[in-house]
Parts: structure tokens; C-alpha cells; sequence
């Protein structure tokens, strides 16, 4: 069981020793002196520092606005109980009273002055401002942790583009304001935990709490208040990722499952891949042959969803800051390769992307060449490999001239009749093992020679 140090402070003999005996027989209680004169007293506070102090209350020379500057500061647990005895009942803190004078009751009074119950206001008040002080000051200590911990952590891919720059400015903030978050509840939970646990020997229930007015309207209208300050800030980062260059380069990009094709209509060009000049705003607007597909580049930050449909085209638009190779990504479920639904995306200087644009514009005369070029932008090397592994379609090494069972049991070649036929009308003969996926507008798309050339390719994939 907790015991209180308790030490009694009268001029009068009966008072003092009264109370001594009184106390003895508790076991909660330690009296540690019986002093009569104040400065005896002092001198045993800053050395033996008890729990608590029974002050004659009629003693004129111990007032109680002399004592309380010391008495009522809560150093290191300091607490005074003024005690008056009229006649046989012992009135504590001048108001409150304890009838049938005794040593239990005098106990629970301690108890209740060291929880701060049953004390004045003001001095109630002061009692509750100062766990309030602690709290707030390791709110404040826990906050600048979390938040300097959460600083530290890579949490972003690397920033390179101009739409990125307001987007992760909106980090910051929001990390704060979830650091504060999480020290408020931390704190207020371990502290009420340890401050206000159930001490040995008691026995009764806590303060039963209706609620707070004050605090109820605070904690509304604080969220409140934060929402509508991220959301002004969410707004400005918005309009500025939309911010229109006229200068801006076009690209339309075109998605299919499960590849990207580019074409940049200024240069009458396609790639399977997307290159960008740095420091200048592309605007790129975005379509899909099939399903819902959506365009991400992580270090770009922003992204846009591919819809099916000619009317349906999304635009989004994109400044890269930073030389390099990224990924563009899909991040719409769209069937069983989406995963695989990447291509690469190289930014470059000016210089260096015209070098590009005047390559890619010399056609090659191998039709071999021109094949590998029309199946990497017509997206067929999204389904058919050339290493002899199988991803969604059968693969296109060593095709040519090999036997096939298709589904229906019949046996064909793999001739250049067949393979025109499977381009142009691809669910006709299905090989067995596979299903009729394959994009039925793609020959549409293609013109004869373009699929000539793409046979010469499959052709040399022995």
C-alpha cells in the first residue's frame, strides 16, 4: 500500500499531537515530524519533502496567504491540508467538513488533495493547468519527433517533373498535422494511463464525466477548419499541375492490353516508347483501344485514365525537370498482363530528342526492321514473345513454318497464308491452349505492307 509523509504544523500542543496519535494507527500514513514553528517546517520540506502538510488553520501566524505561494505550487507532489477543529467535527479547507473526527476520513481527504479533488477553484484550476502544462509540452516534444523521424524517410520517388513540385509540397503539411495528430493521442493516453492510474488501496470509481461543452464545439470546428485550409491548398496545387503552355508538344497516347504506343503528330512519328525533351510542357492526350487503362509515371507524380471510346479522350499534361529512364505504368486493373503494362520513358535534352525525332523519321529498308518497328507499335509484342516464352499468345520464335493443333483438334502450318489470316481475322482459328483475345481493330489499323513486313520479322525469329 502507497504511504503518505505527513507533516503536522501547530503551535498547539493538544492540536499537533492530537492529530500525531490520531494517524498513528494508519497504515497509510507516515507522520515525519511535529513541528510548532514555521521556519522548522521549512527546513524539513526542502529536506524530507512529504506528501503532504496538516496546518492549524486557527494558527495567526501560519496564514494561508503566506503559505501558498510554496504550499499550492505542486513541487514535486507538495500538498497542504488546512484543518480547524469546531467542536467534534474537523472542517478541512475551511468548507469542507468531516464529521466524526477520524483518522480514515482525514486519509481520504489526502488522497482526494493529492487526485485535487475537493479543493478551492482557484486553486482546482491550477491543479488541473498544470497537468495540462506537461501534457502540452510533450505533445509539443513527441510532435517535432515524429515529424523530424517522418522527414527522414524516402517517402517519394524522385521529383521530376513541374506538376510534382506542388503535389509533395502538400506532403509537408499533411505530415505535420498527422505527427500532431498521433502526439495528442499518444500523450494524452500514456499520460492519463500513468498520472491518473488506480493507486494501491484504492477502492472507489473515478469523477464520472458528462462531457464539455467548450471542448465538443472546439474539436468540430478545429477539423473543420483544417479540412477547409487543405482543401484551399489541394485546389492551388490542382490548378497548378493544369497550368497551360501554349508552346506545349503533343503526343496522343494510345493503350491497348497490355502495351503503350506513342504518336507525335508534329513529327509524324510512333514509338513504343515515350521521349520527352526536358523543360518543355507535353501535352498528351489519351485513348484506349479496349479497356479502362490509366497512364502513371511515378516521379511524374500525375496521372490519367485511358478510356475506350473516340469521343473519350483524356487529356493530361507534363513537364519533365529531370534527364533520365522511368517507367510509364498502368494503374487500372485491366486484365491478366497488367502488370506487365509498362514502357520505358526517356526524358533527354532538346539537342539530343531531335537527334532522336530525325532518326526515327528515315525509314529502314530491311523489312525485317520495319516489321520489328510496326509489332512494337502496333502493341503486338504485348501477347507474342520472341524468346520462346509464352505470355498470353503463342510465342512468335520459330513460328513460322511449325504445325499447330487449334482448338477445334485440325492441324495447320504456320504459313504466311495463316499468319495473314490470324492478323486480319484473328478469331478464326484459334491454337489450342490459347483464347480469342487479340484486338479484332487491329487490322484495320494495318495496312498490307506493314503486315508483309511484320511476317519477314517473324520469319528471321528461328
Amino acid at each position: 500500500m502507497e504511504k503518505y509523509s505527513v507533516l503536522i504544523v501547530s503551535r498547539h500542543p493538544l492540536f499537533r499531537e492530537g492529530l500525531a496519535r490520531l494517524l498513528a494507527d494508519q497504515p497509510a500514513v507516515e507522520v515525519i515530524a511535529v513541528v510548532s514553528e514555521w521556519a522548522e517546517a521549512q527546513a524539513l520540506i526542502a529536506r524530507r519533502r512529504p506528501d503532504a502538510i496538516i496546518v492549524d488553520h486557527d494558527e495567526v501566524q501560519l496564514q494561508r496567504l503566506d503559505l501558498e505561494p510554496l504550499l499550492w505550487a505542486e513541487t514535486e507532489g507538495l500538498k497542504v491540508i488546512y484543518v480547524t477543529l469546531a467542536g467534534n467535527e474537523m472542517i478541512v479547507h475551511e468548507r469542507r467538513r468531516v464529521t466524526n473526527v477520524t483518522a480514515e476520513g482525514l486519509v481520504q481527504v489526502m488522497e482526494n488533495s493529492k487526485k485535487g479533488k475537493g479543493l478551492p477553484k482557484d486553486l482546482l484550476r491550477r491543479y488541473r493547468m498544470n497537468h495540462l502544462v506537461r501534457v502540452a509540452v510533450l505533445v509539443v516534444i513527441v510532435t517535432i519527433a515524429v515529424s523530424a523521424f517522418l522527414d527522414s524517410i524516402p517517402l517519394l520517388p524522385l521529383q521530376a517533373s513541374a506538376q510534382a513540385v506542388p503535389i509533395d509540397n502538400l506532403f509537408g503539411p499533411h505530415l505535420r498535422v498527422i505527427s500532431f495528430l498521433f502526439a495528442l493521442i499518444l500523450v494524452f493516453l500514456v499520460y492519463s494511463v500513468i498520472a491518473f492510474r488506480r493507486r494501491p488501496g484504492e477502492t472507489g470509481d473515478g469523477d464520472h464525466i458528462e462531457g464539455h461543452t467548450g471542448l465538443e464545439i472546439a474539436w468540430t470546428i478545429a477539423p473543420l477548419a483544417t479540412v477547409l485550409f487543405f482543401s484551399y491548398l489541394g485546389a492551388q496545387a490542382l490548378a497548378e499541375t493544369r497550368r497551360v503552355d501554349p508552346q506545349a508538344m503533343e503526343v496522343k497516347v494510345i493503350s491497348q492490353q497490355w502495351s503503350w504506343s506513342f504518336e507525335y503528330p508534329q513529327y509524324n512519328l510512333t514509338s513504343t516508347a515515350l521521349n520527352l525533351p526536358v523543360n518543355r510542357q507535353v501535352l498528351l492526350k489519351l485513348t484506349s483501344k479496349d479497356v479502362i487503362h490509366s497512364f502513371w509515371v511515378p516521379e511524374f507524380r500525375v496521372k490519367q485514365d485511358a478510356l475506350p471510346g473516340e469521343d473519350m479522350v483524356k487529356e493530361l499534361r507534363i513537364t519533365p525537370t529531370k534527364v533520365g529512364k522511368y517507367k510509364v505504368r498502368c494503374a487500372e486493373l485491366c486484365g491478366t498482363s497488367h502488370a506487365y503494362m509498362e514502357s520505358p520513358v526517356v526524358v533527354m535534352e532538346p539537342a539530343e530528342f531531335e537527334n532522336w525525332v530525325k532518326e526515327q523519321s528515315q525509314l529502314p529498308t530491311d523489312p525485317v526492321e520495319r516489321g520489328k518497328n510496326w509489332s512494337a507499335q502496333f502493341g503486338c509484342t504485348a501477347c507474342h514473345t520472341i524468346d520462346g516464352s509464352v505470355v498470353v499468345g503463342p510465342s512468335w520464335k520459330g513460328l513460322y513454318g511449325k504445325q499447330e493443333t487449334m482448338a477445334d483438334g485440325t492441324t495447320l502450318t504456320a504459313d504466311d497464308a495463316y499468319l495473314i489470316e490470324s492478323i486480319r481475322n484473328p478469331g478464326a482459328k484459334i491454337v489450342k491452349g490459347f483464347n480469342n483475345i487479340m484486338p479484332a481493330n487491329v487490322a484495320g489499323q494495318m495496312t498490307d505492307d506493314q503486315v508483309k513486313d511484320v511476317i519477314e520479322y517473324i520469319k528471321s525469329l528461328k
